[in-house]
């Protein structure tokens, strides 16, 4: 593993500006809506639940500030969104990411929920004797 200290903590630093992209819940959301096909403004819509029409316009603005996303005008009132070719390399992180979020992302909930439980829940589930972490194993 690379050295983490140092130069990847300082304001300007490219790491900083690549979490603070994947920190945004919104915008990986819209990547990957997008990985697959340009869409428009709707459709993104339908397809990242939750989201606001505001929300969203304000994470496409900001997400072709950063050359990730390019916004093409087809005809009056028809425009589509796409993934730039820099855009597209954060297809494969973000599989990752979904593939973990799906395979561990239970495992989280279940860690949040022992927070708030007994001690002793706690320790169970950390250990890895807990009801999602056991059937994981192997």
């Amino acid at each position: 593993m690379q050295n983490v200290g140092g130069p990847a903590f300082l304001a300007d630093c490219p790491t900083r500006l690549a979490v603070e992209i994947i920190a945004d819940k919104w915008a990986v959301l819209v990547l990957f809506g997008l990985s697959r096909q340009p869409r428009r403004h709707g459709e993104i819509i339908d397809l990242v639940g939750g989201i606001s029409r505001k929300v969203l316009t304000q994470t496409l603005r900001r997400l072709q500030q950063y050359g990730l996303v390019e916004r093409s005008e087809e005809a009056p009132r028809r425009v589509e969104y796409s993934l730039t070719d820099l855009g597209r390399t954060l297809i494969e992180p973000i599989e990752v990411l979904t593939n973990w979020a799906r395979d561990y992302g239970q495992a989280v909930v279940d860690f949040q929920e022992a927070a708030e439980a007994a001690p002793s829940e706690r320790k169970k589930i950390a250990s890895g004797s807990g009801p999602l972490l056991a059937g994981q194993h192997g």
